[in-house]
């Protein structure tokens, strides 16, 4: 948050996510919206917060400077070659023989708000409250209202906005009569919210002899008749593009890429990279201010570049970009990993809110579950502290579950060790999920002796004396604490000190501490619970635990990759806690040295 160089208009460096184009904000005076932004949020926490990781982002293009200046010409030839090998690559997976449309509805929730009241037509309106707007109808978005936005700095930008409070059960309502017509294009297209989707309309074009700008056109009054709602479509050989195209005409409009290789690459060469999927705020920070790219056609040109600063699997995505290359295929059906809801709220210390905020959470996630059949062992529940701080508690339970009343019993025990705490933001996300019709009756917590005698390369051999029975071996349950600080790039040794005060969990000075040289997490043996630092997105796409890059737009990529690292996290605190759950007794005789079960049965072993 640095001032500029005269030091009278200090807003100029002040770049929030509010400040960003998007559809129907073309013309807005962006310096007066990121002045009356600075001059409302200044002194604030969420100021104090932005600053800090700003600071963040600023010490990783200082980073990645110093890096790209020592590169040599030999390093720089032998990157080019790389990076000329896997562009040839990359060409060769080009596919233009599928039609992908991609279709968002427009200003969905305020267009819902605006159908139940017609009254509200034509007039500047946000969906949410003075707290978070979740909307914002194109008249507002003249005046810079946009969503993710609070809504007294909305105020000051639209003096005359109409806030209409969030109605999910409408929205849902109106999705379904959408993806019902999505369906008569396209049985498996692919949803990605309540308001967008993906269509492969190849099959469709093929089988009626119509061409996909004929099709667009009919999709779109279709929709209106059936929901009086309007939509933008996009439609391209891939996702990605089409994605990009939907938003070119919007409102109620439409774009065509035809599938040529040559009207590809003319429309991709001047594309801005924000533009795309997956390029976020400060990925486009980066690469505009360390290597000077602003448009796709640039990241072909600074390849080398590229393979020199960052891992394979971001350079692989930024040159496909580059080339235009997107999803072709209809993704196979992958069984879920977790399921979750959270709701943004005005900050509160009240606990009886924030327990009815948690009891309201916990109904729709037990919900959805019930819905589709679903019952989960994992539950985490998140928290975003008035001071904009997220935090991340988990517990495994014994059982399979997903009733309102057992996600609120154990959701309300974590949330109760974290108060007092003034809150904005709260979630539930359960993961280790299994089909409640293929659910075993048995307790999963309940471990047979075979697999007590196989956990974790250890078989522990029990002796007379500890009176030994395998009816009563059973995990047992432990509380887990996970510290996140969000999904900026932050190094273990910059992560804040834990402050926090847990009821029976041993205080942790530093965060790093937890983790061992190999990059592990290390638990405190001390203590009867452990704290278990979450895995967290440094610079936004890199994995701190496994070092994997993946791309922002791929939200349940991500989120599956997380909640798979803290299961196994669980996972092997349960083993240890197993195998810690059944000392020897101490005698006064000779320790005997214990032989491995597996040699009992090779033949021709001795026994003892």
């Amino acid at each position: 948050m640095e001032a500029t160089s005269d030091g009278d208009r200090p807003w100029q460096s002040y770049h929030t996510v509010y400040t960003n184009a998007k559809a129907g904000m073309e013309g807005v005076d962006k310096e007066k919206v990121q002045k009356i932004i600075y001059e409302l949020s200044e002194g604030s926490k969420y100021f104090e917060n932005e600053k800090r990781k700003e600071a963040i982002i600023k010490q990783k293009i200082d980073n990645l400077r110093t890096h790209h200046a020592k590169l040599t010409e030999k390093e720089i030839t032998h990157f080019q070659r790389i990076a000329d090998n896997r562009i040839l690559e990359l060409e060769a997976s080009r596919d233009l023989s599928k039609i992908w449309l991609h279709i968002d509805m427009d200003a969905f929730y305020a267009a819902v708000a605006t159908l139940e009241n017609p009254s509200l037509k034509g007039k500047p309106l946000a969906v949410g409250s003075m707290s978070m707007i979740c909307t914002a109808s194109y008249e507002a978005r003249k005046y810079g209202v946009r969503a993710a936005m609070p809504g007294f700095i909305a105020c000051k930008l639209c003096p005359d906005l109409i806030f209409v409070p969030t109605n999910f059960e409408k929205y849902t309502y109106y999705s379904e009569l959408t993806r019902n017509v999505f369906s008569k294009y396209d049985p498996d297209f692919i949803a990605t919210s309540l308001d967008e989707a993906y269509l492969n309309i190849t099959d469709t074009c093929s089988q009626r002899g119509i061409g996909c700008e004929e099709v667009a056109v009919e999709l779109r009054n279709t929709i209106f008749q059936e929901t009086g709602l309007t939509c933008s479509v996009g439609v391209a050989p891939n996702r990605m593009l089409a994605k990009v195209c939907s938003d070119i005409n919007k409102p109620n409009g439409q774009f065509i890429l035809p599938n040529d290789y040559n009207a590809v690459m003319t429309f991709i060469s001047s594309l801005p990279i924000r533009k795309v999927g997956g390029i976020g705020k400060v990925s486009e920070q980066i690469l505009r201010d360390v290597l000077g790219i602003s448009t796709c056609a640039d990241m072909l040109q600074k390849g080398a570049v590229l393979y020199a600063l960052f891992h394979q699997c971001s350079t692989d995505f930024f040159l496909s970009v580059g080339l235009g290359l997107g999803g072709t295929d209809t993704p196979q059906q992958k069984m879920r990993k977790s399921i979750s809801n959270e709701r943004t709220f005005s900050a509160t210390n009240d606990e009886s809110i924030l327990f009815q905020k948690l009891a309201d959470i916990a109904e729709t996630l037990s919900k959805d579950m019930q819905k589709e059949c679903l019952l989960g062992r994992t539950l985490t529940l998140k928290l975003k502290t008035a001071s904009f701080e997220v935090r991340t508690r988990a517990t495994t339970l014994q059982k399979f579950v997903n009733s309102k009343e057992d996600i609120l019993i154990y959701a309300s025990k974590l949330l109760r060790a974290e108060l007092p705490l003034s809150l904005r933001l709260m979630g539930l996300r359960m993961s280790h999920l299994d089909d409640d019709d293929k659910h075993s009756p048995l307790d999963p917590m309940q471990k047979t002796l075979t697999s007590f005698l196989t956990i974790g390369n250890v078989a522990p051999i029990a002796d007379k004396s500890a009176d030994f029975d395998a009816s009563d071996i059973q995990l047992s349950v432990r509380d887990y604490v996970a510290v996140s600080y969000g999904n900026h790039a932050e190094s273990l040794n910059e992560c804040p000190k834990t402050r926090n005060k847990y009821e029976s969990i041993e205080k942790i000075s530093d965060v790093s501490s937890l983790f061992d040289h190999k990059g592990g997490v290390v638990a405190s043996s001390s203590s009867s619970s452990r704290i278990i630092v979450e895995p967290y997105w440094v610079g936004g796409y890199i994995c701190s635990q496994c070092g994997i890059e993946v791309p922002a737009s791929f939200t349940e990529e991500r989120r599956q990759h997380l909640d798979y690292h803290l299961a196994d996290m669980l996972h092997k605190e349960e083993c240890r806690s197993l195998l810690q759950s059944f000392p020897h007794k101490e005698s006064g005789r000779k320790k005997q040295k214990y032989i491995p079960i597996d040699a009992f049965f090779v033949k021709g072993q001795k026994r003892f």
